[in-house]
């Protein structure tokens, strides 16, 4: 169960006589069990094949476990300020923060006011308006099994051809001014306004970047709407970052910077491009998804695409779009299930204009002992097919991913 912590409490530990009308709550989610796959990659050059498997007790196959603390003050008047800090950790590792890590991963941090009947404001890490809107509108609440093609992820198994490359939209951004309104007829806007925090210093010999970190600028806006059992979402968000780019003219397990993460470290300096440095990456995003609950299952429809160009050259593109039907349901008071399908394609420019098609699927399932503990067993698949590179090497890629385990919310 959560843990309240009172200020009063706080303040007695640490020997102080200042009293406040606020709370921290401690939460968490910790996900193990085990995990396996199979993947297959195809060398789009060479036409070599691949194959790996993977059998292991793993971890944060249904939820990433994460452990937080979240805090609110009631400062009068129907205002209150309010913090998130949350950290990812990993059950199965020696180290805290995951063995592939230097230190805690930092999920979210931020601090804000509120206003009730107007809204809120917070600056810090924070998701953006599309994760916020896919979450809503997901039938598999964003695990991390592969078979999703909107929120494409592998556990236990890597792919990159199959899984992380074909990541679909930002997740967070860091140095970031978000608002949220209350509902209003049904109603509710949100927005973010991100800076990477650097300096650039232009000479007759080239730009310097010095200072800030690797986040990307740029905005983001979404808008929901809920009537009885339907619901509705939308956002848009558009990222300019410095990006390390690979050849796009080959769609390959090394195109994977851009859709990993939109935060990547990248060049300072401008080279030949395809197969260099890309300056000044413009990434747009769009997102829709809805659901109709009909008692007895919901039923999920999502769209998504993306496009990121380079600002300096038109030979540096790469476009992804997908789409994914999914149902969710009870089939008794504690046993529930759901199930998605969807597809998708993307393109690059270069020469031959290399065009991949793929597709994914997923079922799973919860034994619910309580509302905060569950069994769960999942499976899930995706196949990359009828990449044509510039070589003339028809590329593909499939993976398949499956964990049985046990999750605990607190």
């Amino acid at each position: 169960m959560k843990k309240i912590i009172t200020a009063a409490g706080l303040a007695a530990v640490c020997a102080s006589g200042v009293q406040a009308q606020s709370s921290v709550t401690v939460y968490g989610i910790i996900d193990a069990g085990y995990v396996g796959g199979n993947s297959r990659v195809v060398d789009p050059t060479t036409g070599a094949e691949t194959k790996t498997t993977v059998s292991q007790f793993g971890q944060n196959a249904e939820s990433s476990s994460r452990i937080g603390l979240k805090g609110i003050e009631d400062l009068g008047g129907g205002s209150s300020a309010f913090f998130t800090t949350e950290f990812q950790i990993y059950p199965q590792d020696a180290n805290l923060g995951g063995n592939a890590n230097n230190g805690l991963f930092n999920r979210q941090s931020f601090v804000g006011l509120k206003k009730n009947g107007i809204g809120q404001a917070a600056l810090g890490l924070q998701y953006t308006p599309i994760f916020n809107a896919g979450l809503a509108t997901d039938p598999g609440n964003f695990n991390n099994l592969t078979g999703n093609v909107i929120y494409a992820s592998t556990q236990g198994i890597a792919s990159a051809s199959a899984g992380t490359s074909y990541i679909g939209f930002t997740a967070r951004t860091a140095n970031t001014l978000s608002f949220k309104t209350d509902s209003i007829a049904g109603f509710t806007a949100s927005g973010i306004y991100t800076l990477n925090n650097k300096n650039e210093t232009q000479t007759t010999s080239g730009a310097t970047i010095t200072g800030g970190n690797t986040n990307a600028s740029g905005w983001g806006l979404g808008v929901d709407y809920t009537y009885n059992k339907f619901y509705i979402a939308a956002a848009y968000q558009a990222l300019k970052q410095f990006t390390t780019a690979d050849s796009l003219l080959t769609p390959s397990t090394t195109n994977s910077h851009e859709w990993t993460n939109a935060q990547a470290n990248g060049g300072t300096t401008a080279s030949a491009l395809p197969g260099g440095n890309a300056l000044n990456v413009q990434d747009n995003q769009f997102y829709a998804g809805a659901t109709y609950d009909f008692g007895i299952v919901k039923t999920y429809a999502q769209y998504l695409t993306r496009k990121a160009t380079s600002t300096i050259t038109p030979n540096y593109y790469l476009g992804r779009s997908a789409e994914q039907l999914g149902v969710r349901g009870y089939v008794t008071s504690n046993i529930e299930a759901w199930g998605s399908a969807g597809l998708g394609r993307y393109t690059a420019m270069g020469l031959n204009s290399p065009t991949a098609n793929f597709n994914g699927w997923q079922v799973g399932s919860n034994y619910w002992f309580s509302k905060r503990t569950n069994l769960y067993a999942m499976y899930g698949q995706t196949v990359v097919s009828n990449a044509t590179t510039a070589s003339g090497v028809t590329a593909s890629a499939s993976i398949n991913n499956y964990a049985i385990g046990m999750r605990h919310t607190f």
